[in-house]
């Protein structure tokens, strides 16, 4: 099975710019989610990391997000998850990042 390249889309709208991930977001590659995405922050109020399409994470992907969550919540903005699959969800509880970045349903609504 080939290798599962990481990618993102920025797409931005009046009240939340969404980043949607596909594939693996995992060391050597997680500068190319975190440049852009920081770049956003002083600009764009509220974030959301779709990770429907996003088949794996380790902990360079882990602290990239939390990187990205720690200066979004210092300039006044805020970033969180959304779609967050089984495996990376089960991720983010053991390392009890899950209350940290905080997950949002499709509505916007905050999940446990």
């Amino acid at each position: 099975m080939p290798e599962q390249a990481f990618s993102f889309t920025i797409e931005p709208s009046a009240d939340v710019t969404y980043v949607r991930c596909g594939g693996k977001l995992v060391a050597g590659v997680t500068d190319q989610l975190y440049k852009p995405v920081r770049e956003l922050i002083p600009t764009t109020k509220h974030i959301v990391v779709d990770m429907t399409d996003l088949a794996t994470i380790d902990s360079m992907g882990l602290g990239t997000l939390v990187r990205l969550y720690v200066t979004a919540t210092a300039l006044g903005s805020d970033l969180h998850l959304m779609n967050v699959g089984k495996r990376v969800r089960e991720l983010l509880g053991v390392t009890n990042l899950i209350s940290v970045l905080g997950i949002i349903g499709e509505n916007g609504i905050r999940m446990p």
